[in-house]
């Protein structure tokens, strides 16, 4: 299995007009999106995972906050200052790194998957016979996928996933029987034999796990946790809901993925008069919180990348600004982490 996700070269959306960013670190270069990325797929009307998901629970006001919660968040709050002083995040991810989601019909054909990587007999097993249509559209850097059947409650994600003489192959990934009673993580119960390091993130969390999606932003209500990425994740431990990690930073002031971080219950968010996709987003991290999901070159939340190529809603609630300029009226030094659950990487 991969231990991390290559980060460090990219391409993101600027959610405020329709171009593409590429680049690594604070070097950018723009070019212009070529329309359309195939066939219109309907968007998602509903929450992944159990009601009782982590992903789904709102955080109650009196949740304890963890002892080390200050320096955690002021150490977050530097590293988005520095990011803004060079112009390079943060970001909201909808393409690279964002989630394309591939919803099939019943009768959908399936094809295999082939796994590129490390032997896994119950994964190899999942990719045998996947409704997968030759079609699929994986995103433009990492070339992840997630591919849902509504009719039979399964998912599966791909890491690195390409359409090679005819047949599909995929670097890592996973499968999920029972999305809507599962609880948001991979482990034993997702699928027969499978291992909590299954997953293309870095904490075996699903790649569709605190994505905001299209119809959500649509509806004007992110009714879930959102998913963070993040450059300095702490070395050597991880909190749950996280099954591993690929932690940077030996320090107990860094963030560890699967950490849950939310806005301060008191804060009065109407008062801030934020731009439509900032105020949905801070009320989002208020009620369901934030779980640090991956290490990344930049500070960055997670959304689903639309396949049909329309990103009209994305551009209205960004109000012509980018990602940047948005995040930066995000109320960062406001975040709180909730107290965790650590465990030692194995």
């Amino acid at each position: 299995m991969p231990s991390s996700k290559p980060k460090c070269c990219f391409v993101i959306l600027a959610v405020s007009c329709v171009v593409a960013v590429v680049g690594c670190g604070s070097s950018h270069h723009q070019v212009a999106l070529s329309g359309a990325r195939g066939a219109h797929h309907p968007a998602l009307p509903f929450r992944f995972f159990s009601a009782q998901s982590f992903w789904n629970q709102p955080v109650a006001a009196n949740t304890a906050v963890d002892p080390d919660s200050a320096r955690m968040v002021a150490g977050l709050s530097a590293e988005v200052h520095r990011e803004e002083v060079r112009g390079s995040g943060p970001w909201i991810d909808v393409t690279t790194d964002g989630v394309p989601v591939e919803q099939v019909p019943d009768n959908q054909p399936t094809v295999p998957v082939k796994l590129d990587h490390a032997p896994d007999a119950a994964l190899t097993a999942a990719w045998r016979s996947v409704p997968l249509p030759s079609t699929a559209q994986p995103s433009g850097g990492d070339h992840d996928l997630a591919v849902y059947q509504p009719g039979t409650n399964r998912m599966w994600e791909f890491f690195q996933l390409r359409h090679v003489g005819g047949r599909w192959e995929a670097e890592w990934g996973g499968a999920m029987k029972d999305v809507s009673s599962n609880p948001g993580v991979y482990g034993p119960g997702a699928w027969p034999g499978a291992q909590p390091y299954w997953g293309v993130t870095a904490g075996s969390l699903p790649l569709v796990g605190g994505a905001m999606t299209v119809s959500q932003l649509q509806a004007g209500d992110i009714d879930h946790a959102l998913a963070l990425a993040i450059p300095d994740t702490r070395a050597g431990v991880y909190a749950s809901p996280a099954q591993r990690s690929d932690g940077v930073i030996d320090s107990p002031a860094a963030i560890p993925e699967g950490a849950r971080l939310r806005l301060d219950p008191n804060l009065n968010i109407a008062s801030l008069h934020l731009p439509p996709l900032v105020r949905l987003m801070a009320e989002a991290a208020q009620r369901y919180g934030i779980v640090v999901r991956d290490t990344a070159g930049i500070v960055s939340f997670i959304a689903e990348d639309p396949v049909d190529g329309n990103f009209t809603v994305y551009r209205r609630l960004a109000q012509g600004l980018y990602p940047n300029k948005l995040l930066a009226m995000f109320p960062w030094s406001h975040l709180q982490v909730v107290k965790m659950d650590l465990h030692s990487v194995r």
